[in-house]
């Protein structure tokens, strides 16, 4: 930890602890960009690939955070054979086609072109999915970076603490971490 933030609490939890108005705004965008009706994407679908994005971006706690949260609504085989086996042919064409547009946003946005739309839409996705695929991948580029920069991305928890995590988060949602 490169701060002293006055708690143990895990990974982003301790921050959002430290820091309750920025815990806020943070938690009401995860919120919406996670668990909102209003995305044509499955809770699931974004939860995993929120932890798609951490994965790439070496963000321990974000990514088995998201990963248990994502297998609690997809299952776990699914999400191991996308996260740890990385066999993306297991999702549907459109799905695959915006795991990669989340991966060119994590790594390296500005290189994401209109053939790599193109061929989203070709594969089913809508202009509503395709948003939320950005946004969703920028925003926890964010998150991960909030995490990794002040040192808290790698608690020493166990999986059932994180699945602990996410009987919580899948029930009564983000806006209820401190």
């Amino acid at each position: 930890m490169h701060i002293n933030i006055g708690n143990e609490l895990p990974g982003i939890i301790g921050l959002f602890a430290y820091n309750p108005l920025t815990a806020k705004v943070l938690n009401d965008l995860a919120e919406t960009l996670l668990r909102d009706e209003s995305s044509p994407l499955s809770r699931g679908e974004r939860e995993l690939m929120a932890a798609f994005v951490s994965q790439q971006n070496n963000c321990t706690f974000c990514y088995k955070s998201h990963k248990a949260f994502a297998a609690v609504y997809l299952g776990n085989d699914l999400v191991e054979d996308i996260l740890v086996n990385r066999q993306f042919k297991k999702l549907s064409p459109k799905m695959s086609s915006l795991f990669f547009i989340a991966s060119v946003v994590a790594n390296k946005g500005a290189t994401l072109n209109e053939n790599d739309i193109k061929a989203a839409k070709d594969d089913g996705a809508t202009d509503k999915e395709i948003h939320d695929t950005v946004l969703i991948s920028a925003a926890f580029c964010m998150y991960n970076r909030y995490v990794s920069g002040l040192g808290v991305a790698n608690p020493d928890l166990t999986d059932e603490q994180y699945e602990d995590i996410a009987r919580k988060i899948t029930t009564t949602g983000y806006n209820h971490i401190p």
